[in-house]
């Protein structure tokens, strides 16, 4: 029998995340929503027919040895991304992993070697990433609405209610700073488009040993300043703010944009909604990952790229601890 041409997807876990991706990975003409693994036969035999999905596994190793599977959504607890993707790659399955790819720049290192090995395609789904929003805001940096830049703010804070959530404990990669942390960082980075030579930071830690709210600033070449805040216990907050010596760029919904959306430009006394006819969020990166499988353009977000915003996160942990400036 002839293989599909459609690319067969597999989620790797019944995590709340997937919904995300049931309509883009449904509606495109190059991908279909095949089957779904969970460690639990309850919980796989439920979530396949709660969601419409055709088949289910009991352990993530079936999954990922269905000849009949050709990509992997890896939406398992961050501490087990690397070990799941590195396997998914190795039994010849291309993956879409979430944030962030691994928790370490040693492992993130093996995942570039076993990519590069098998040809198979690798990539972290940051969403806002592949958005219209995202793409103005980086064009108008470039172009130099702002000037040249001094300072980017960013927050993602909201209050974590779910005490047996995986974000929680600290062995599974948990954590504000690894969940949502990592986008104010990852924008920074984007737009600035290089990597930081020194960061500094301050967390409060909760009983677990995670940290619950994190505090930190980034300097870049140039000197270019990155601040950020995220946080489990306070209340939601969601902001990019983009300072040059000409102007500022506020950003209210940088990291969930929606299919209209807005940003102000403030610049010479004088402040202008930017609207934008935005996108469905998750399908960007849907559509990415099948160009990069299907046509080999590489990916929006390179695995450098990936690499880059983790090793971040790992020096504003070290040096947390050790209350003192990292340098990178």
């Amino acid at each position: 029998m002839a293989k599909p041409t459609r690319l067969q997807w597999g989620l790797l876990g019944t995590a709340r995340i997937n919904q995300a991706v049931f309509d883009p990975i449904r509606s495109s003409n190059n991908s279909e929503l095949m089957a779904v693994a969970s460690r639990s036969q309850e919980k796989a035999a439920y979530y396949a027919e709660a969601w419409g999905i055709p088949h289910f596994h009991l352990s993530y190793d079936a999954l990922l040895a269905d000849p009949e599977i050709d990509v992997i959504y890896n939406s398992l607890p961050n501490g087990l991304h690397a070990e799941w993707s590195i396997k998914a790659m190795q039994m010849g399955k291309h993956v879409l992993c979430e944030k962030p790819l691994t928790t370490s720049t040693l492992d993130m290192d093996v995942v570039e070697e076993v990519s590069m090995k098998t040809g198979m395609v690798i990539a972290e789904a940051f969403m806002y990433r592949h958005h219209p929003q995202t793409l103005l805001v980086k064009k108008m940096v470039d172009n130099g609405e702002v000037g040249y830049l001094q300072m980017i703010r960013g927050s993602f804070c909201y209050t974590n209610t779910r005490p047996n959530n995986p974000h929680f404990d600290l062995q599974l990669g948990g954590g504000s700073l690894w969940d949502v942390g990592c986008y104010p960082i990852s924008y920074a980075r984007y737009l600035i488009g290089g990597e930081p030579i020194e960061v500094y930071g301050s967390q409060v830690t909760g009983p677990t040993g995670i940290d619950l709210l994190y505090a930190g600033q980034l300097n870049f070449p140039g000197g270019v300043i990155t601040q950020f805040d995220c946080s489990f216990i306070t209340p939601s907050k969601s902001l990019i703010e983009i300072i040059g010596n000409k102007g500022r760029i506020t950003i209210s919904e940088p990291y969930k944009p929606g299919k209209r959306t807005k940003i102000l430009l403030e610049r010479d006394g004088q402040t202008q909604d930017i609207w934008i006819d935005g996108a469905e969020l998750y399908r960007g990166e849907i559509e990415d990952l099948e160009n990069a499988i299907l046509l080999r353009k590489p990916p929006r977000i390179s695995l450098d790229d990936s690499r880059g915003n983790i090793a971040a996160i790992e020096a504003l942990h070290q040096s947390a601890r050790l209350s003192k400036p990292i340098s990178l």
